[in-house]
């Protein structure tokens, strides 16, 4: 799950680097090849049947939504400093939480809805809406959270009746399929070189992610491994300021502390709401 995160910011390093040159649909798409290839391998190899599932257009919609939070937040950090759109896309927990109980029907106690309210004031310190600060691509990382939040949802929902790998291999070419679309009309040829090899990294370290964070679910449970998300805030910083020269200011890093003491405070709240309605012998 580390190594997974830990490669993700550095595929939204090189996607703001590329922004300066090609559009953000292309880099998103270009995002998804990898990941598409090892989908077609799959098919090759187990046929047709990967493909069966019981909910199809939940399938369709969760490749919709990560074709949107993908182009989004990719939008997003060409204006901000990538540490501050990392920082802010932290929320997406809480969204999860939020989601859960008003489409899953999902108990939240008044701790965990304390919790949530916190971590959204520390998310209104980071980015200080009114004081000047505001970039209203922030607004794109909010609702990147929102659709990959909604993704969680839908995962949520899916893991009742459909494999793992259905789920990856219709989020990847639905995603791909709707980027596809406007592709020609913003399609700009990468220059031989940096942009071609940094286009084709996206494309394998994204793949590569991907594919540890699925193994890392299928070893350990989602809530033990879900504080290892906040290590983007790790990664994120030091690529920002290896690459582009930015450091978060104080009061960035106060509100950040702050969604990530409440993030880290409502995952162990669900563990502990999970252990306790386990049936005992």
């Amino acid at each position: 799950m580390a190594g997974g995160f830990f490669l993700f910011s550095a595929v939204d390093t090189v996607a703001k680097f590329l922004t300066e040159s090609l559009d953000p649909i292309q880099i998103a798409w270009s995002r998804q090849l990898g990941l598409v290839l090892g989908v077609l391998v799959l098919l090759a190899l187990r046929g047709p049947g990967l493909l069966r599932t019981a909910h199809p257009w939940l399938q369709i919609g969760r490749g919709a939504l990560a074709a949107a939070s993908a182009t989004l937040f990719i939008v997003a950090v060409a204006f901000v400093p990538l540490a501050d759109a990392v920082a802010v896309s932290f929320v997406a927990p809480f969204m999860v939480t939020v989601m859960g109980a008003l489409l899953l029907r999902e108990h939240v106690g008044p701790r965990r809805w304390t919790a949530i309210a916190i971590g959204f004031v520390g998310m209104l310190i980071v980015i200080r809406p009114g004081l000047g600060v505001f970039h209203p691509a922030m607004s794109l990382v909010l609702v990147a959270a929102s659709c990959f939040a909604l993704r969680q949802i839908i995962s949520r929902r899916l893991s009742g009746s459909d494999r793992t790998e259905t789920t990856v291999a219709y989020t990847a070419l639905v995603a791909i399929l709707l980027l596809s679309l406007p592709l020609p009309f913003v399609w700009q040829t990468p220059t031989w070189g940096l942009e071609m090899l940094l286009l084709a990294s996206i494309a394998l370290m994204a793949a590569a992610a991907e594919t540890m964070i699925i193994k890392s679910l299928e070893l350990a449970e989602a809530v033990v491994l879900a504080p290892v998300h906040y290590s983007l805030l790790i990664w994120g910083t030091m690529y920002g300021w290896l690459v582009f020269g930015q450091l978060p200011d104080g009061w960035t890093w106060f509100g950040a502390l702050i969604i990530v003491a409440t993030g880290a405070y409502t995952l162990h709240r669900e563990r502990v709401v999970k252990a306790a309605s386990k049936p005992t012998r």
